[in-house]
């Protein structure tokens, strides 16, 4: 059992966005894949994160809304951009938002807050996979941009994690080059002695 799993981590990868089909999760799946998501570690039991479900009608509704913010910024859009801009989150049947949402506390630090989220979107993507869907997950330009953020549902004091593609994939992912595990490790070797920055 447990080697399978680790064989399913290894190969673990993400797949092109617009090759995502559906069907997408059911709702009873969505609920498998938020319950996987949301055991992370969490200091605090705070729960510094949210997701937001975007499907159906709402996905072209906020590729409008993106492409109107877009022209707003940089004015009149190629119409390859443009029609870009109106896909963002049409191409694949579901995206889920994961959203960074901290919570006041004298002792959990903000960004250990965020890294919460970083895993409860790992864990959803892991999940995913595992119920034989693909996925890949971006953040882009509106995450940057505290307009982007709220046409995307997200309150002022909220950021993006990223935004998960789901859907049904037939093929094999693509493989790309990956580090080599060998050079990202070793043992302590006592405090830094280099030049301090900060």
């Amino acid at each position: 059992m447990t080697s399978s799993i680790v064989d399913f981590l290894l190969k673990r990868s993400s797949v092109p966005i617009p090759e995502l089909r559906a069907p997408a999760p059911t709702d009873s799946e969505i609920a498998t894949l938020i319950a996987a998501a949301s055991r992370v570690p969490d200091h605090g039991r705070l729960a510094p994160w949210r997701f937001i479900l975007y499907r159906g009608d709402a996905r072209e509704e906020i590729g409008r809304k993106l492409a109107a913010l877009a022209e707003q910024r940089e004015g009149p859009l190629p119409e390859n951009r443009r029609n870009q801009e109106l896909t963002r989150f049409s191409r694949a049947p579901l995206v889920i938002g994961v959203v960074s949402s901290p919570k006041e506390s004298p002792k959990i630090p903000q960004w250990e807050m965020f890294l919460s989220g970083g895993m409860a979107a790992m864990n959803l993507m892991v999940a995913a996979n595992a119920l034989g869907y693909g996925t890949n997950m971006i953040t882009n330009w509106y995450s940057d941009v505290p307009e982007g953020r709220a046409i995307l549902g997200l309150s002022p004091q909220e950021r993006v994690v990223g935004f998960v593609h789901i859907g049904t994939y037939e093929g094999t992912a693509p493989e790309r080059p990956r580090p080599d595990p060998a050079t990202l490790y070793g043992d302590y070797s006592g405090p830094w002695s280099g030049p301090w920055e900060g």
